[in-house]
Parts: C-alpha cells; structure tokens; sequence
C-alpha cells in the first residue's frame, strides 16, 4: 500500500480542507492523477496519486480538516480497478474505520434513520439528498447521480422531484400537492471563505478606508480594440480586452501617486518600487486575487495572456498559493456582471483597490454639446491612514486621463 498524504501547499499553511473525492475506493488511478480537492486558505488544489494502482480506501472524508503530512488514503498498486467489495454486498470489516479528521464519531443524522438502500453505496448519498428521499418516499437507485464519485446529490433528488411533479410516492392522482418543505442545512465556511471573511472585517476595522469615483470615457480604447483587436488576437494568440489598459494606466498612476503602492508596517511607511497588480477573478468558491509579477515591466500581451490565463486556471482550481499573495494594489471588474458602482475593499496591507464598472451609454456634455458616449463610472478605496484625499483624487484622474488618452500610455506622458 501507498499512503496518499496532505502534501505542502505553502509557507504557513499547517491544514486543508478536504473538499470532493474525484475517485471511490475500488477505482483504477493513474500516477499523478487528481484523486481529491483540498482547500486552504488562499486556494483549492488536487492532490494527485503517488503512484499507480487501486484507491483501497479513503481516511478522511469531504467536509474534514487534515492536517500537512496527514495520511488521507492508501493506494493498493497490486490490485486491480473493482477489487472493492461490489455497492450491494456488504463491506468486509475492517481492523479500523478512522472518523474524519478532526470530526467527532460519525452518527447517524436525525432526520434519516432509515438504512441506506441495498443498492447504495456506502456514502454514496449525501445528507440533504438523503432528507429529500425520505421526505418523498424515494429510494436512491430512481434518481441519476451527478456527484463526483456517483454521489447522488440534493439537486439531482430535486431535479428528479421537479420532473415528476414532486408528488410524494403513492399520493393519489389529482390531489393536491403536499405543502412545501421548508429546510435549513448547516455547511461549513471553507478556508477559503474564512479567510474572505476575516481579511474584510480586518479591513474594515484596522484601516481609515474612504472612496472616491470618477468616470471615464470608453470611446477611444474601444475604438483602438476595434481597429485592432483581431491583429493583436492573430500576432499574440490572446483576446485584446479593457485590463491591458487599465493595469497600464494604473501603474503610471502607482508611479505618480506612490502612496497607493506603498503600506503601512509598524509605524513606519513602506513605499515599494516595484508593481505587483493583483486581478479579482470570481470562482465558485469565492473571489480571489492572482498577482500579475512586475507588471511594469510587462507587454499589453503578457498582460493580457498573464489574466487570461489566471482565469481559466482559477475556475479549474489550479492557481497556486504563491499566485495569490504580495500585490501591492489590486484592480476588481464588476462590471462583467453588470455593477454600476460599487465601493471595493482595501485588501491589507494594500493601501488601494480600483473598481470597474459596466460600460453605458449615456448623455454627456462635450463642449456646448450633448452626445452618447460609452462611459464607465471609477471607483478608488484608499487606505486615508497613508493616502490623502487630494492624491487619491489625482490618482483616479491620472487614470481617467490615460484611459480616455491611451497614447498617453506609449509615450508615458
């Protein structure tokens, strides 16, 4: 047997949380394959199998905390893929069934004590699905599970209820359906939302944190985009977007305004000549921060490939912790989903975080004129322990400038 061990997944970092098993005891894994995501507090990862062979059985289960070097399943390279007691018999006793790490003796959950039907298997229905089956009289084996591992989760149940009228087994035709079922499910905060949490309250409460807006003419970057975007997507492999442009002016702002890309550290100021440009990307699991590295030093296409890449890496949970820490100043796009304006928070020690916003057509006046411009509202939340209100102002207009004048940001005027 090989023991499958929490591996190191960063400075500092002393336990994971087990997130969903991609393989079941039994399964044929090939080395270096994906057999379990785990979660810390700065990302989720896979920890891949050691070596080839057959999952034997798994120590830690989804929802558990294990610590760094912790063995959290054994890998049988002599035995072959369904040597695991079939889903229907009864499992073989075992000298030891480990409870989760870090979890109290599994018991049985109140709200269903009946056994788990005979074609289940062990674990193979989760507890909300597990209620609603019981709530309508349904055994496991009628419902399609989509869950890793063949778990049959809650919203498959639930699609299954849906596509059959949600009658309960043996309710008679025609009556009326049963009142709806109110329930509440207790899941618990993962790393990776603990720590959203704590560094937003901490924010709040250890910084001086005010914002400003402004707003910022779209008309000449998209114009440039348009005359350009399929030779720049042709010469570089890689899409033309708004955050070349915006990281770029940022920095010539950081430059101009060096308090924003500075910290406070003790009771001394902590001014930084280099530009480490963090990028919000949204996951399902939360919102987090890969840093683009020396980005002053970086093309539009590096720019450009550098998030684009982040952000097909962030959805498959692949980014690395070191990806995720030392930005001196972060730039957040809500308006890929549509915010208007919105007031970013500060991530410490960071003294400033830029928002973007939805591009819109509006009325503005140029001039004795009115025209429609495409217009994006701007927003700095800044650190007011280190940044005052005339250099955050001069900052945000230093980027309105850039973006509205983006020659400005190839002769560095």
């Amino acid at each position: 047997m090989t023991d499958v061990k929490v591996p190191s997944v960063g400075e500092s970092i002393t336990e994971v949380f087990l997130g969903a098993w991609l393989k079941q005891p039994g399964d044929a894994v090939a080395k270096d394959e994906p057999l379990v995501e785990v979660e810390t507090d700065k990302a989720t990862l896979e920890v891949p199998a050691p070596e080839a062979g057959v999952l034997g059985e798994i120590l830690a289960e989804e929802g558990a905390t294990a610590e760094v070097g912790q063995v959290i399943a054994r890998i049988d390279e002599t035995a072959t893929a369904g040597a695991a007691p079939a889903a229907d018999a009864p499992a073989e006793p075992t000298p030891a069934e480990p409870a989760p790490a870090a979890s109290p003796p599994a018991e049985p959950a109140p709200e269903a004590p009946s056994a788990p039907a005979a074609s289940e298997a062990p674990g193979a229905v989760m507890p909300a699905a597990r209620r609603l089956l019981d709530e309508h009289g349904l055994d496991a084996a009628q419902v399609p599970a989509s869950g890793p591992g063949g778990r049959l989760l809650k919203e498959d149940v639930q699609r299954y209820l849906d596509a059959q009228g949600s009658a309960p087994a043996g309710a008679p035709a025609g009556a009326a359906p049963a009142a709806q079922v109110r329930s509440e499910e207790a899941v618990p905060m993962s790393p990776l939302r603990r720590t959203i949490a704590r560094r937003l309250v901490e924010a709040q409460q250890t910084a001086a944190l005010l914002t400003t807006f402004n707003e910022v003419d779209m008309s000449a970057v998209m114009a440039l985009r348009s005359e350009y975007k399929d030779a720049f997507e042709k010469r570089y492999g890689v899409r033309l977007g708004f955050m070349s442009f915006f990281v770029k002016a940022a920095i010539d702002a950081l430059k101009t305004i060096p308090q924003l890309n500075a910290e406070i550290r003790d009771d001394a100021i902590l001014y930084k000549d280099y530009y480490d440009v963090a990028v919000a990307v949204s996951t399902k699991k939360g919102l987090v921060t890969p840093v683009v590295r020396d980005a002053e030093s970086l093309s539009f296409a590096e720019i450009e490939s550098t998030i684009a890449d982040f952000g097909v890496r962030a959805q498959a949970n692949q980014l690395t912790p070191d990806e995720l820490t030392g930005g001196t100043f972060t730039i957040s796009n809500g308006g890929v989903f549509g915010s208007l304006l919105s007031t970013p928070i500060v991530n410490p020690p960071q003294s400033g975080v830029l928002g973007m916003h939805s591009i819109q057509r509006r009325p503005i006046a140029v001039g004795d004129e009115v025209v429609i411009r495409p217009m994006m509202y701007l927003a700095l939340t800044y650190d007011h322990r280190i940044v005052d209100g005339r250099e955050a102002v001069t900052f945000l207009k230093r980027i309105k400038d850039a973006v509205e004048t983006p020659a400005r940001l190839l002769i560095e005027v």
